[in-house]
């Protein structure tokens, strides 16, 4: 098994952690990658979306900023229910957020 460029990351010079480009195609094949992301790029918010949009679980790493962004987070909760756990206690109480994450478990146990 080939090692891809999302768990890469983790091992990469700080200057790549920095990199955009480099940062979006990683989360982009793991959304998880953004752990490693620098704390710059874990506030962007086009990057966090790319890694939520491929792991909702991926909200964990993001910025307390982007936790509270309601289409960050609902993004995330449509992607993987259990992001929710990870987004700022408003948007816990959201009533859209909610729903979205509700209906993604319902899916879940439909499959």
């Amino acid at each position: 098994m080939g090692c891809s460029l999302g768990s890469a990351l983790e091992f990469a010079s700080e200057e790549l952690k920095a990199d955009k480009a480099v940062v979006l195609a990683a989360v982009q094949q793991d959304g998880r990658a953004l752990e490693y992301a620098s704390e710059e790029l874990k506030a962007d918010q086009a990057v966090v979306l790319a890694a939520v949009q491929q792991d909702g679980r991926a909200l964990e790493y993001a910025s307390e900023e982007l936790k509270a962004h309601q289409a960050v987070v609902l993004a995330a909760v449509q992607q993987n229910a259990d992001a929710l756990e990870y987004a700022s206690e408003e948007l816990k109480a959201d009533q859209a957020v909610v729903l979205a994450a509700r209906e993604m478990q319902r899916r879940d146990r439909a499959l």
